[in-house]
């Protein structure tokens, strides 16, 4: 099924949302909206079986060639599209985004060469971007998190009818709960790259005694915990308008940092091949042997 998607599949989707977005500047539709966001979702989920389907059939080091990285740059941007339309409907990022993503894929298509880079500097490559969003991820959990704090802070001050002067002086209300929920979406985007690019590295790695993680490691099944969670969490802000705003919003954020605690001590203290323990076993191991 997923060999039948092809690069037209999914650029047709871009160029008709593209169209849609120039359309803003002759008429207005009180369903354009939805039909770029339709196209462009449908284009993005064809890329990704599109790109999926290309990992696991490469002979090769999987999504390393100059194509493949137009393709997944591409990707991104298509991610960053939806994401800003859907903040900001009014605002026509598609006619800035769109052609961009358009004109990576006919660079990929048509220029970029489609040989394989080696594989240790894919794995290197695709170790930074792993290493970087994964990071990232534990940085917009702790930020939401904050944020949250400050929301209870504020909400108590307010609540005892505080001076707007006196004690410490917070964000409003307001603020802090669209930091919260786009602290979620941002943690759930990198912790997908994150987990994309780890699946990657496992393909790319494919002989144990070179780095291969077992999918039942301790760590990869926490991050799986966590996506799911986050999933969950950004779902249920979408689409239950009360968990949009006040308490319920600073809740699920402190649940997320509650699950990223808790993956964080799965690879300190449990038995791992992601660090921790039997990677600091390992290491002792190896120094001993010189």
């Amino acid at each position: 099924m997923l060999s039948g998607v092809s690069v037209v599949c999914f650029a047709g989707s871009y160029a008709v949302a593209l169209a849609l977005e120039v359309s803003r500047l002759l008429f207005r539709s009180g369903v354009r909206g939805a039909l770029m966001l339709g196209f462009a979702a449908a284009g993005l989920i064809a890329h990704t079986a599109f790109l999926y389907h290309k990992a696991i059939k490469t002979s090769g080091t999987p999504l390393s060639s100059e194509r493949d990285w137009c393709f997944v740059a591409a990707w991104v941007l298509i991610v960053a599209y939806l994401y800003l339309v859907y903040y900001h409907p009014r605002t026509p990022f598609g006619l800035f985004l769109l052609p961009l993503a358009l004109g990576l894929i006919a660079v990929g298509w048509f220029v970029a060469g489609d040989v394989p880079f080696s594989r240790a500097p894919a794995s290197r490559a695709w170790g930074i971007i792993h290493g970087t969003s994964v990071a990232l991820t534990a940085v917009a959990v702790l930020i939401g998190f904050a944020a949250g704090l400050m929301y209870i802070g504020q909400s108590w001050r307010l609540k005892h009818k505080h001076r707007p002067g006196s004690g410490l002086q917070l964000p409003s209300l307001e603020w802090l709960e669209r930091v919260n929920s786009r602290a979620m979406v941002l943690a759930l985007l990198m912790l997908m790259i994150g987990v994309g690019s780890g699946m990657l590295l496992n393909l790319i790695n494919r002989d144990p005694a070179a780095g291969r993680m077992p999918w039942s490691d301790p760590v990869v099944l926490g991050s799986f915990v966590l996506l799911g969670w986050l999933v969950v969490a950004v779902a249920a802000g979408k689409l239950y308008k009360p968990a949009r705003t006040g308490r319920r919003v600073v809740y699920l954020t402190i649940a997320s940092f509650v699950f990223l605690v808790v993956a964080l001590a799965m690879m300190l203290l449990m038995d791992t091949s992601h660090g921790g323990r039997r990677a600091e076993r390992q290491q002792s191991f190896i120094e001993q042997d010189r």
